[in-house]
């Protein structure tokens, strides 16, 4: 929600997230415009990721590095590997967790060595729902300044606000936004009492 507010146009946003991806799925995605990107699937299964860095070791254009996914559960494949929106080719990465119990997992690998062989530490780092880190990424990324306050409002699905709005980015409207809340299952106003 908060690259919706910071980026109103779709293309320029660098997190992304549809509650509705498909039929009992949700996804979500980053992609940094250099061709770094993750794509996630949440489905009652469970949630799996895949990720390209293209500055780690492990890059190999068009093969993805022995094992990535050799032990990628069945009920993730088709909705991860055969999108045709997640481009796996070149993947350095993938972990999952099934909702039937326990831990994030990955497939055995060998990793070379050196620290965050993969990317992932990297591309997945925001993921930690810290607010600070969100407001550093946002300063270097689109630029602004907003305050860890306000991140931590929307990370805790907060109530769009007109107030918050402004200060996020007066640019943008609640109206201007509906689309994109639907989208994101964020809560929002209800636009029939007004």
């Amino acid at each position: 929600m908060l690259d919706a507010i910071l980026a109103p146009e779709w293309e320029s946003r660098y997190y992304s997230f549809n509650a509705r991806w498909g039929e009992g799925e949700m996804m979500a995605s980053m992609r940094d415009g250099l061709g770094n990107q993750w794509f996630a699937v949440f489905s009652s299964a469970g949630m799996a990721l895949h990720g390209l860095a293209l500055e780690s070791p492990m890059f190999r254009q068009g093969r993805p590095w022995p094992g990535i996914f050799d032990q990628l559960p069945s009920e993730f494949r088709a909705s991860l590997l055969n999108e045709p929106a997640f481009d796996s080719s070149h993947s350095t990465f993938c972990i999952w967790r099934l909702a039937s119990g326990g831990g994030w997992r990955r497939g055995a690998i060998e990793f070379p060595s050196g620290d965050d062989p993969d990317g992932s530490e990297a591309l997945l780092e925001l993921l930690a729902g810290r607010p600070d880190q969100y407001v550093r990424f946002a300063s270097e990324y689109y630029e602004v300044d907003v305050n860890d306050e306000d991140v931590a409002a929307i990370y805790g699905h907060a109530k769009l606000d007109p107030d918050l709005l402004e200060r996020l980015n007066p640019d943008v409207s609640l109206e201007s936004l509906a689309d994109d809340m639907a989208e994101i299952g964020y809560p929002g106003p209800d636009f029939t009492d007004s």
